[in-house]
């Protein structure tokens, strides 16, 4: 990274003096302070100093316009430089899933970020952050580019933060591994804040099928994501160490001033590798027929659901279709059906025709039906619970689990009676979800299964504490059809594809327009549907009922390595301080 012009304080905000930008060690600082008249100082210093002449007096916003002017100027090639990485860091994630860019991402942040002020590490996380989530989001452009605007700005203030303490950081030994930490603790906070967090984007989630990914299994996504920092990390600390031997001349001392560098690299492919190490449980301990219907939509976007029943007919036919499959020996006879969210439309308590199509699915086939169903909550009027029902083709419905997590502004608006009047789009969420109070392990049939909705599949605790609850398999109910073909329906497998090796589950994904699949506990895609069309999955899925070492350590790891990336900008920060308050005793010794 070419070194570029000397930043002060005074143009930065920073406390001291900026030094080149290169990733070298920042020199003591050498300018010396100017007395100054003590407050309160009954000394008149008026009359030495020359009156400003009046027309000169306007200039000082001019100055300042200027003032920051150099700044932008100084600081384009360095924000550039951020926004590529940026750019970088999406194309990690799927659908383009160039995992190592991931890394390599992260090096290139740690290297902006070194050596410089607080403020100055902020706007270089920003310019990193902001286009990294507006194209890793811009699924969301169905709903309007002004939402994919605005979440990816909220989402980049995070990374912002995450700047900030990488510049602090990097001026600690050891910095990469604090740099490390600090990733952990901007995703821990990203995912909890605001509104229950938005866990899209974590590093983990672009390492779902690398070789980092096994590490899932020790210490979960947060894990997943230390790794692929500290990698990215000490990869920007080989750079660094490469750069400052640019211009010396090579002999033996350079050889011994190389090998910091050298063993930094080395370190990074030890880390990348280390999860290959990891042994991934996949050892069944029963087995179970399973066949997931995806019905598909009339159109996919905003208005997906047509007409009333349609989603409904179609899942009910593609049953019928299998029922006949399997009466004509096409089939065999799973030993249960699993059916995606809203594949019913119509609240089928309120509706009888909705209850009857489904009876008449599920008695066709002969085995228990998960169905997915928005019905109305029975305690609170104008609330609706986004549910998973087990529906039985003797007793009909039965256990049922509620979406503890529900979408903020798309499946209830906070603030509603304010925001509506200044965004109109949101009084199309014409109702509030309301979140459940339990995990999703359900009896279908003969199988345990933990049953997890849509984005919930995001959120490290509910899938946990799902399988610690006893599910042997996971299912995810997903209604993708507003995204379809926008590259969410991939982002999302990929992480039920994490989540498999996490917990050591068997996952399947049923959604009402694809991607279905059935991932297998080693995070392997067994089988997969095309999005937007009708199919019947069939798969014989494995239980399980040990547990991983992530399971029994929970969010402890996660905890534990953000607190140690907390504690390293607050020791950078007393370090600073403590060395600005000896200078000026140094300087009067002398």
């Amino acid at each position: 990274m070419p070194p570029g012009p000397e930043t002060t304080a005074d143009a930065t905000g920073g406390g001291a003096a900026e030094q080149p930008d290169g990733p070298g060690p920042r020199a003591p600082h050498a300018g010396v302070p100017q007395a100054a008249a003590p407050a309160g100082s009954l000394v008149d210093d008026s009359a030495e100093r020359p009156a400003e002449p009046a027309e000169a007096r306007p200039a000082a916003p001019a100055g300042r316009f200027a003032r920051l002017a150099r700044l932008a100027r100084r600081e384009a090639p360095r924000t550039g430089l951020a926004v590529l990485a940026g750019v970088a860091l999406a194309a990690s994630f799927p659908p383009y899933d160039l995992w190592p860019l991931s890394v390599a991402a992260v090096a290139a942040l740690g290297l902006l970020t070194r050596g410089r002020t607080a403020r100055q590490g902020a706007w270089t996380g920003f310019a990193f952050g902001l286009p990294f989530f507006f194209l890793l989001l811009r699924w969301l452009r169905v709903v309007g580019y002004d939402a994919v605007i605005g979440l990816s700005a909220i989402e980049a203030l995070f990374l912002a933060v995450l700047g900030a303490a990488l510049a602090l950081a990097s001026r600690l030994p050891a910095w990469p591994l604090w740099g490390a930490c600090l990733w952990v603790a901007q995703e821990l906070a990203r995912d909890r804040l605001p509104f229950g967090g938005f866990p899209w984007g974590r590093l983990a989630f672009a390492n779902t099928g690398s070789p980092f990914t096994p590490l899932a299994a020790l210490g979960g996504a947060p894990l997943v994501t230390f790794a692929v920092a500290l990698a990215g990390g000490l990869l920007a600390c080989g750079a660094a160490a490469a750069w400052q031997l640019r211009r010396g001349p090579w002999g033996a001392g350079s050889v011994r001033a190389a090998l910091p560098g050298v063993e930094a690299v080395a370190l990074a492919a030890a880390v990348t590798l280390a999860g290959l190490a990891v042994p991934v449980p996949t050892e069944a301990d029963d087995f179970v027929d399973v066949a997931l219907v995806q019905g598909n939509v009339q159109n996919p976007g905003m208005d997906f659901l047509g007409r009333p029943m349609m989603i409904l007919d179609n899942h009910v036919d593609a049953t019928l279709q299998l029922a006949r499959d399997i009466e004509a020996g096409r089939a065999k006879k799973p030993d249960l059906v699993i059916w995606p969210e809203n594949s019913s439309d119509l609240d089928p308590f309120q509706y009888p025709q909705a209850y009857d199509r489904i009876e008449e699915a599920v008695k066709a086939v002969g085995v228990p039906v998960l169905v997915g169903a928005l019905v109305d909550h029975p305690g609170k009027s104008g609330y609706v619970d986004n549910n998973g029902i087990v529906w039985d083709p003797k007793t009909g419905p039965g256990a049922s689990y509620t979406k503890q997590h529900p979408v903020p502004f798309g499946e209830y608006v906070p603030f509603r009676d304010q925001l509506s009047k200044v965004i109109t789009r949101l009084q199309r969420v014409q109702r509030d979800f309301y979140p459940g109070d339990h995990t999703g392990v359900l009896k279908v049939g003969p199988a345990r299964l933990g049953d997890v909705i849509c984005f919930e599949v995001a959120y490290d605790e509910i899938v946990r504490d799902t399988v610690k609850a006893g599910a042997r398999a996971l299912v995810v109910q997903t209604n993708n059809a507003t995204y379809g073909r926008t590259g969410q329906p991939e982002q999302q497998l990929a992480m039920s594809r994490l989540r498999a090796v996490e917990h050591g589950r068997a996952v399947v994904t049923v959604a009402t327009s694809g991607i279905s699949a059935v991932v297998a506990p080693d995070g392997e895609v067994v089988q997969r549907s095309e999005e937007f069309t009708r199919d019947v999955i069939s798969a014989r899925l494995p239980l399980r009922d040990a547990t991983t070492v992530a399971d029994r350590a929970g969010a402890a790891p996660e905890w534990a390595l953000a607190m140690v990336g907390v504690l390293s900008c607050a020791a950078a920060l007393l370090i600073s301080r403590r060395a600005r308050t000896d200078e000026p005793k140094e300087k009067g010794q002398q």
